[in-house]
């Protein structure tokens, strides 16, 4: 069931996903080579609690980490630790915050430093394919609507989207029906409708959209090795169109 939120928790929602977009931010500003992605997490750790809210990773189904931390051909749920940024590198950091007793969810995928011409593109579609999935969260559209619109920008592009992993509804709990697929045919699936809070998150691959897990059994990497990104925002279904409620901050670097 699609649990449907008041604007008053649409609006605390909106507080935590200020905090998730500052702490995107803030990591933004000390992604670069020679760091770890263990003192990434660290930082943001203090952040969040410094604002009031709470990691909502760290713990969930025992995650040891307060932020996902995926450099390269990893595409998400990579655990910080001794990994050393390189010049090159791409990094996607995915951030959680709970406040009171709602959560926010967003991911961004950075550069390292200068990168290749290719991957700048990769992170290039990436986000345009989470604009795309964002546009189509308006009542009166159908869920695939958005799973279509993150497919047809992400593969006219010559890129691919990875099929076993999904968004997800989002609010009092971090992970909430539906499930958001990031492919399909439009017009299909539940109406939506005003309230309705979304994460959208495409995860989009150089190569092919294979992915395997690795033996922490929670890092998700491509299978062929090629690079990836993963971007994405907590987002409410208002009668006036989308209302990102993880924005603003970390966009506007």
């Amino acid at each position: 069931m699609i649990v449907r939120k008041s604007p008053a928790e649409i609006a605390q929602m909106g507080r935590a996903g200020r905090i998730v977009a500052e702490t995107l931010a803030l990591l933004g500003d000390h992604i670069r080579p020679g760091g770890t992605t263990a003192e990434l997490d660290a930082l943001a750790e203090e952040f969040i609690r410094s604002q009031g809210g709470s990691p909502t990773f760290k713990g969930y189904r025992g995650y040891p980490a307060s932020i996902c931390a995926s450099p390269n051909a990893m595409v998400v749920h990579g655990i910080p630790g001794p990994y050393t940024l390189a010049e090159g590198d791409i990094l996607s950091v995915d951030v959680g915050v709970t406040l009171g007793g709602f959560v926010a969810d967003s991911a961004y995928t950075f550069p390292v430093g200068e990168i290749s011409a290719g991957a700048e593109r990769l992170l290039e579609v990436g986000q345009a394919s989470l604009d795309a999935g964002v546009e189509q969260c308006r009542p009166g559209r159908r869920l695939s609507d958005i799973s279509h619109a993150v497919q047809t920008t992400t593969e006219e592009a010559g890129f691919s989207v990875v099929r076993s992993l999904v968004g997800h509804g989002v609010g009092r709990a971090m992970h909430e029906d539906p499930q958001i697929p990031n492919f399909g045919v439009p017009g299909r699936g539940p109406l939506l409708a005003e309230g309705m809070t979304f994460a959208i998150e495409p995860m989009i691959t150089a190569g092919g959209p294979d992915v395997v897990v690795h033996d922490d059994e929670w890092s998700i990497s491509t299978s062929d090795g090629s690079l990836a990104a993963h971007f994405e925002h907590t987002v409410a279904i208002t009668d006036s169109g989308p209302q990102i409620l993880t924005a603003e901050a970390v966009l506007l670097r």
